[in-house]
């Protein structure tokens, strides 16, 4: 079962809220996406992008990071460090240059004096590791970084709606349209997390953090002193992707070949439930166009539509799982 994280918000009329293009929390996003095991929803164009960029299995450099059952990314270590400012150019730098005490330090008071197997080649040559680290971070954000610039105005718009919204008295608007996975509940946001736990904002500045991934990104620290930081899929990523389509790369993407971009995308971030609103909002288009979209596939027993009070939510059926599973594992050849 799903478990859930709570931040005990401060009443939303004085909430500081600001918002963070960081490069640091999108390549976090890739990585768990394409080489930990963490689903984020990234397209399968995007995903071969990113792995394209490693000529050598990565395990032995990102094994420890992302172990099954747990994740443990030292501060030190991790593309998110230097929240909200930053890029990851500066951060893999820094990663290069960490003196190996500062990251066996941090892994002693994370284990103590037994350190899991995953962590022991690391901790055999730690400056090894944080080179190799660097590097690997360094060649996955040089493949993908023409997608966050084509993302800028996207992010720019997002700042431009949050902001307004702040200043009109509506940052619960704000919380209910993040991602579908993010529940506005009582005060509080409730943030998957399977270990799950109760903070308090008491005060400190909550930082907003579009990432540009997937539909299911979900990321955040609540635990620092001076603020609180909240990554969120970016609004209209689905439109990246329609208009990433048309771009040469080394193999099709089978699912927006068969079902159109738009559709594609739907049957993507529909693996949650979401309300129009947010299927409108994924792919930059009208709520008409998005409930044509949504009826569209609907009809063809690939998507389930409820009504939920107020709004209709969609949600992908066992027909719509196999259909994603089985064009998302086709290969190029044989889809031309």
């Amino acid at each position: 079962m799903q478990g859930f994280t709570e931040l005990r918000l401060d009443p939303l009329d004085r909430l500081p809220i600001s918002l963070a293009a960081h490069q640091g929390a999108t390549l976090l996003s890739l990585l768990a996406d394409a080489f930990g095991q963490r689903s984020q929803g990234v397209p399968p164009r995007w995903r071969r992008l990113v792995r394209s960029a490693i000529s050598k299995s990565p395990e032995a450099i990102l094994g420890p990071l992302f172990a099954p059952g747990s994740s443990v990314i030292p501060d030190c270590v991790t593309p998110t460090a230097c929240m909200p400012g930053g890029d990851v150019a500066t951060l893999c730098a820094q990663i290069a240059d960490l003196p190996p005490d500062t990251l066996l330090a941090e892994l002693g008071a994370e284990f103590g004096t037994t350190v899991p197997e995953r962590w022991r080649p690391v901790v055999d040559r730690p400056r090894h590791w944080l080179h190799a680290y660097a590097q690997l971070s360094q060649c996955v954000w040089r493949e993908f970084e023409p997608v966050w610039k084509q993302a800028k105005p996207h992010i720019q718009r997002e700042a431009e709606r949050v902001g307004a919204a702040v200043l009109q008295g509506c940052a619960d608007l704000v919380f209910q349209d993040l991602s579908p996975r993010f529940r506005l509940q009582d005060g509080s946001l409730h943030l998957p997390d399977p270990q799950a736990d109760t903070f308090r904002l008491n005060g400190r500045r909550l930082v907003l953090v579009p990432i540009v991934s997937g539909p299911g990104a979900s990321m955040f620290a609540l635990d620092r002193p001076d603020l609180v930081w909240i990554g969120y899929p970016l609004p209209a990523i689905g439109r990246m992707w329609e208009a990433s389509a048309s771009a040469p790369a080394p193999k099709a993407d089978a699912l927006s070949l068969v079902a159109g971009p738009l559709r594609a995308a739907i049957l993507r971030a529909a693996a949650q439930s979401l309300t129009m609103g947010e299927v409108a909002r994924l792919l930059g288009c009208s709520a008409a166009n998005a409930t044509h979209h949504c009826r569209q596939l609907a009809d063809a027993g690939l998507i389930d539509r409820q009504q939920h009070g107020r709004h209709v939510r969609i949600r992908r059926t066992e027909r719509g799982d196999a259909v994603v599973d089985l064009l998302s594992a086709v290969p190029a050849s044989n889809c031309r």
